[in-house]
């Protein structure tokens, strides 16, 4: 992992820029809304007056019946009343209430009605508008009649109270319309007592609410700014102590990587924790309906970059625990892969994070994901030997049938392996050079790890001349097994030596025998030893090694000792009188008396000082 990914973040950077795209967002949304909004007319004498209206937007584009206000669905109604409120144009709004059940007089004064309504629905109502209907028969499953559709329920002293719209005739021509309820409409002066005005309203001039940037209020953009700083401060105090107190619990406090969790998740816990602090605090500034859906977006958004944060330090958390972990155990072929794994698994975070955000701000992701699967088909065709040799850099790993460092038989080649990367493998062979081994074939290949032995076979054919009698041949057989049982360097279980066979020219005999030790310059060590000493054995068994060659005998060869033979059959001769011969197996008394009895390192060695390792 690179130290840059653990360091800690200097100062406020993070709280800060989330301020500044708070602000930037919530402009850029009163922006939007201000282009895409329909400019409706002035308010006319009456529904019917002829009006002319800019091309609307999705949430307020017309489904219904022709309206000059869009009030044909329950979503045009709602979208037009909150613009024209937006817009302080209370007269206009008016026109989406049912005032049929009030009082004449009060009827006259809807402008007021309007202003009233939406001062005391801002602060407990949350509406997400493009959940509400789009056609003009409403919500069908909602068990209300099916001329009233519900917006929400607020929570008043005397109880839940329904916010309906209801679908009435239009005057003039009797085309069905939605308007909000007239039940709702005759709470406003209910509502607006117990909910409004905002302490805002109470504590500010009306300068703060004259003046709009943006068609946002001026006091409405302070008080984001105060709960997007107060929001940053809370956090600043509860991120370190939170993000303390989780690090203990996940690694214990004794861990290494305790501090470490702290530093790098400290970050995304502080951006998390203002994004929550700021949607409790804007439920107290009683936001308009257009302005608080344009919030909720860019909540989600800066939702979205803390967990994509805190996922991204968290897979450096892991992938840091795994090395340390490697580190200590010795296993370094894992460390090459961690790299890599760790862009993959970052990157697979980024691009989910991506299309969410895409899914917030109202794209076809499905569409999106389509076309990336499409891509991602065309570019897998493409990069086919890419892949294949990737998925078996993976399967190397994950099996691991050798490590950097091993000394191995690949094919038909022995080398020790240098480097396992994501595409190919790198051998140093015996003659030195650096063979590069793509990783699907290499992970195809009969892999023969010499480093993962835990002893060393000794296996050899010794060729006697055939002039050796039957007793001499016992005699040497018997020697032998005295040395493999005798040495302390030669397992006991195997250790043996047979007569196999007549050769061509000798007569052969087969030592099997495991050399306990996974060194091979130490084995080599160990073999010439054991060859010696069967030398030795060889001649005191009056006889000689074996060699190709086409002679003519007159009579007895010369290069035999007479009394050295005589002395070996007069040995196994006793052997046979006292019925100690060792064939066809070592009597257990005498494999007891022979077993480690000889010298190792051999008489004379630099190292015969030393003591012989146990057996």
């Amino acid at each position: 992992m690179r130290r840059s990914t653990l360091r800690r973040a200097r100062g406020p950077v993070p709280c800060a820029a989330t301020v500044v795209l708070l602000l930037v967002a919530v402009g850029s949304t009163a922006a939007w809304s201000a282009d895409a909004a329909p400019e409706a007319p002035a308010a006319p004498a009456t529904a019917t007056a002829e009006t002319e209206a800019a091309e609307p937007d999705e949430l307020g584009a017309p489904m219904g019946p022709d309206d000059p206000f869009n009030r044909g669905t329950p979503r045009g109604t709602v979208y037009g009343f909150v613009m024209a409120c937006r817009d302080s144009d209370y007269a206009r709004a008016a026109e989406f209430l049912d005032l049929r059940r009030l009082p004449e007089a009060q009827r006259e004064n809807g402008a007021e009605i309007a202003r009233k309504l939406r001062a005391a629905l801002g602060p407990v109502l949350d509406v997400d508008l493009s959940t509400l209907s789009a056609t003009n028969d409403g919500v069908s499953d909602d068990s209300l009649p099916a001329w009233q559709d519900r917006l929400g329920t607020i929570k008043t002293k005397e109880g839940l109270v329904p916010i309906l719209l209801q679908r009435v005739p239009r005057a003039g021509d009797g085309v069905r319309i939605w308007k909000f309820a007239s039940s709702t409409v005759a709470r406003t002066d209910a509502l607006y007592e117990e909910f409004g005005p905002t302490w805002l309203e109470e504590w500010l001039p009306p300068f703060f609410f004259e003046l709009r940037i943006l068609r946002v209020p001026l006091a409405q953009i302070l008080g984001i700014v105060g709960v997007v700083a107060a929001g940053w401060l809370v956090s600043l105090l509860l991120a370190g102590t939170l993000t303390r107190i989780l690090g203990g619990l996940f690694t214990g406090s004794e861990s290494r990587l305790d501090e470490r969790i702290v530093m790098v998740v400290r970050g995304p816990v502080r951006l998390a924790m203002t994004v929550l602090f700021f949607d409790l605090g804007i439920r107290t500034l009683a936001l308009d309906l257009w302005l608080q859906d344009g919030l909720r977006v860019v909540e989600w958004l800066v939702t979205i970059v803390a967990g994509t944060w805190l996922l991204c330090r968290i897979v450096d958390i892991v992938v840091l625990g795994i090395r340390v972990r490697a580190e200590e155990k010795g296993n370094i072929g894992l460390l090459p892969a961690l790299h890599p794994l760790q862009r993959i698994t970052t990157f697979l975070i980024l691009g989910l994070a991506f299309v969410t955000a895409l899914g917030v701000m109202g794209v076809n992701v499905t569409a999106a994901i389509a076309g990336l699967g499409v891509g991602g088909i065309a570019l897998a065709l493409a990069a086919q030997k890419t892949l294949e040799n990737l998925f078996g850099g993976f399967t190397l790993f994950a099996d691991q049938p050798v490590r950097v460092g091993d000394f191995c038989r690949f094919d038909d080649q022995l080398g020790t392996v240098e480097e396992i990367g994501l595409r190919s493998t790198r051998i140093r062979t015996l003659d030195r050079t650096l063979v590069s081994v793509p990783n699907a074939e290499f992970s195809n290949l009969r892999l023969e790890n010499y480093a993962k032995r835990d002893r060393i076979l000794l296996k050899t054919v010794l060729g006697v001349r055939y002039e050796t009698t039957a007793d001499q041949l016992r005699f040497l057989l018997a020697r032998i097994r005295e040395i493999l049982i005798a040495h302390p360097r030669v397992t006991v279980d195997p250790a043996r030596i047979r007569f196999v066979g007549f050769g061509a020219y000798s007569l052969d005999l087969e030592v099997f025998a495991y050399v306990d030790t996974n060194d091979w310059n130490e084995f080599l060590a160990i073999r010439e030893d054991i060859y010696l000493r069967f030398i030795e054995a060889v001649e005191e068994a009056g006889s000689s090694f074996a060699f190709p060659s086409s002679t003519m005998y007159v009579g007895r060869d010369e290069g035999l000792s007479e009394e050295d033979s005589r002395r070996a059959e007069e040995r196994v001769a006793a052997w046979r009188e006292e019925g100690q011969l060792p064939f066809p197996d070592v009597p257990e008394d005498v494999r007891r008396e022979f077993w480690n009895s000889l010298d190792w390192p051999p008489k004379g060695s630099p190292n015969a000082a030393k003591d012989a390792p146990e057996r």
